[in-house]
């Protein structure tokens, strides 16, 4: 299975991604529904995992990946451990504000419900709790793991932060 995932994803790297990614968001939804939200299945909003599958192939997927390239091939110091950090910075202060944003007003829009809303409710405490974690699990992704495997580590660490961005997003 590994196998086949890295011939894919040496192939066909942003579809790769983008899959993984969507796969990876409707799990975190289906998690928040089911072990924090204790919906049941029989409760389960489809619609709403769909929402966070479509967000997170046709948005975030190719984002990240996009945007991890550009942090590798422009980002590029002497000093390696200055690089990371300084990655990490680009990263919390321009894309993590940036995809709250994006995520939280097309939630609010495929909900039909108000982005302003949606963004004044919630936006603040998201980023703040992003910024209590993030940095830290990207200064890891950024040292330790090859480019082509970074959006994959997110996405996996991400069942956890996309099962409270679902839950948080379900309550504004």
């Amino acid at each position: 299975m590994f196998r086949w995932y890295q011939m894919k994803l040496a192939t066909r790297p942003l579809l790769t991604q983008s899959v993984t990614t969507a796969v990876l968001f409707a799990t975190g939804d289906a998690m928040a529904q089911q072990l924090v939200e204790k919906k049941g299945l029989k409760n389960h909003e489809l619609a709403r995992t769909g929402r966070m599958a479509l967000y997170g192939g046709a948005i975030f997927g190719p984002a990240a990946t996009t945007w991890f390239k550009f942090l590798q091939n422009k980002i590029v110091m002497k000093n390696k451990n200055v690089e990371i950090l300084a990655r990490v910075a680009a990263d919390q202060t321009i894309f993590a504000g940036t995809n709250l944003f994006v995520f939280l007003s097309s939630m609010a829009i495929m909900e039909g419900s108000s982005p302003q809303h949606k963004l004044e409710s919630t936006y603040a405490t998201a980023l703040q709790k992003n910024w209590m974690v993030w940095p830290f699990i990207q200064i890891v992704n950024f040292k330790l793991v090859p480019l082509h495997h970074r959006v994959l580590v997110v996405n996996v660490i991400s069942l956890g932060w996309n099962c409270y961005l679902s839950f948080l997003n379900s309550q504004a």
